[in-house]
Order: C-alpha cells, then sequence, then structure tokens
C-alpha cells in the first residue's frame, strides 16, 4: 500500500512539475533517478551532485562543478530537492537561451552580487588555464584576456558584467556563453543523456556516480 500511495504522490508530483520543464516526458524517469541517488532516506548534497556532472557529463572542474550545484540549489539549503533536480536539468539540458544565459551567469557570479567582477573572471581563467600552459607564471597572460573579455563584454564601461552585459554579448556571439570555463554538458554527453532518457536507460550513470 506504500509502495502504491507513494508512486501515486510522484505521479501528482511529475504532472505538476512537467508544465513548468523542458522535459516534460522525461520528469517521471528523472524522479526515479533523484529516487535511486538518495536511497535510503540520505539526500542529494553537493557531493552527490558533484559524482553525477564527472561520471554523466565528464566534468572534471571543481570550482565550476561547486557553482553548477550552486545554481540548482535556489533555496541554498545545501541540498537539491526532487523540484531544484528536475528543473535544473531542464535548464542545463534544454533550456531556452536566455534560461541558459541566466544560469551560467549565475554560475560566474560566485559571491552572488548580481555582477561578474574581474576578481571572479581572473579566478575562473585561471583554475581553467593553468592547467593548459607550461608557463611558470601565467597570471599576467590571463589579465590581459581578463582585459580583452571585458572591452568586448562590458558594454556599459563599469569595468565589471552585469547580467544586461552578459545577455547582450552572448545574443551578439554565441561562442561567449561559457566564456569563463564550461558548465553546461557536452553535446556529446548531453545528447547521450537525453536519448538514455527518453528510453529510461539511466540507471547505470547514476548508479556509477553513487559508487
Amino acid at each position: 500500500m506504500a509502495g502504491i500511495l507513494g508512486r501515486k504522490v510522484q505521479q501528482k508530483l511529475a504532472e505538476a512539475m512537467s508544465k513548468r520543464s523542458h522535459l516534460k516526458d522525461e520528469v517521471d524517469t528523472l524522479l526515479d533517478m533523484y529516487g535511486a541517488i538518495t536511497v535510503g532516506g540520505t539526500r542529494l548534497d553537493r557531493n552527490k551532485f558533484r559524482d553525477v556532472l564527472h561520471n554523466t557529463f565528464d566534468m572534471t572542474d571543481d570550482i565550476l562543478m561547486d557553482r553548477v550545484f550552486r545554481a540548482f540549489d535556489k533555496d541554498m539549503d545545501s541540498n537539491l530537492s526532487q523540484e531544484e533536480w528536475v528543473l535544473g536539468l531542464s535548464v542545463f539540458l534544454r533550456g531556452t537561451l536566455e534560461e541558459r544565459v541566466a544560469y551560467c551567469f549565475n554560475v560566474y557570479d560566485m559571491n552572488n552580487d548580481g555582477y561578474i567582477s574581474r576578481e571572479e573572471m581572473f579566478q575562473m581563467l585561471k583554475n581553467s588555464m593553468v592547467k593548459q600552459t607550461t608557463e611558470e607564471d601565467p597570471d599576467e597572460g590571463i589579465k590581459d584576456i581578463v582585459e580583452l573579455v571585458l572591452k568586448k563584454m562590458d558594454h556599459d564601461h563599469d569595468n565589471r558584467l552585469s547580467m544586461d552585459d552578459f545577455m547582450k554579448s552572448v545574443k551578439e556571439e554565441d561562442l561567449l556563453l561559457e566564456a569563463f570555463g564550461p558548465c553546461l554538458p557536452d553535446t556529446k554527453y548531453r545528447e547521450k543523456f537525453l536519448a538514455d532518457l527518453e528510453s529510461g536507460n539511466v540507471c547505470l550513470d547514476i548508479s556509477q556516480a553513487k559508487s
């Protein structure tokens, strides 16, 4: 009886969330995945979510994975609810341009003050570029890149990027969407996950994420 009642509750939850999600036909499967990750009453915390990002979408940047978690965790309680999981993945996988711009901006706005500052740009670019350079001190080169980015994207010339700056820049050049590091899934992993999701064959990746 408890199982039947639980299933009915999930069905009602899926119906409600499907109205707000770009993954309308897959919400029930996403809720099943959430249940598998949180089996035994555990919570979907930062560590479990980072495992999913790494094992399913091959994301490796610790700082950006932490920021992606923060972008999903709307109520900032350090755990993802079923709603945050489903609606976060909706934008992550099939969001409109405006939704993805807002999401990426939130990832890059590390202190949540509504702007991407010089310091935040430097930290994110240094984190991703130091791994790719053999220079002993790459800081000067990264500072030069920050200045070039500001020159191209800072439309109101206040030495920081607002949401409006970021939105306008991405609409002019969509490659700037992930200017400060990858925080959306690579097309290959995105398409595989969506295909598995549609077929209901996603449990393997999630079970690997739990290990």
